[in-house]
């Protein structure tokens, strides 16, 4: 099982932050707002529902400490458009 963890801006699997098989970042832009700014799936692990699984870690993240998302990343930012569960934390 891939297991995923909270790394310094990136929720990732893989042997550390720094060389993550499958990632998501984001970055502070204030106290209470981030940007989602990349989602990376590595070959071998595309078609199993990865990204979401990131992305859903971020969301759970941000409802926990208060954040609103910026849907910077194109997948996010798709993900964010066509899904109302998102709403709650969305920052456009």
């Amino acid at each position: 099982m891939n297991q995923i963890r909270k790394g310094r801006s990136s929720f990732y699997i893989g042997k550390s932050e720094d060389e993550p098989i499958a990632v998501i970042s984001f970055k502070y832009v204030s106290a209470d707002v981030i940007i989602a700014d990349h989602t990376f799936v590595s070959e071998e692990l595309r078609g199993q529902g990865i990204a979401k699984k990131l992305l859903d870690e971020l969301a759970d993240f941000a409802r926990k400490e208060g954040l609103k998302i910026i849907p910077e990343c194109s997948y996010v930012k798709k993900v964010f458009e066509n899904d109302p569960a998102y709403g709650d934390i969305t920052k456009v």
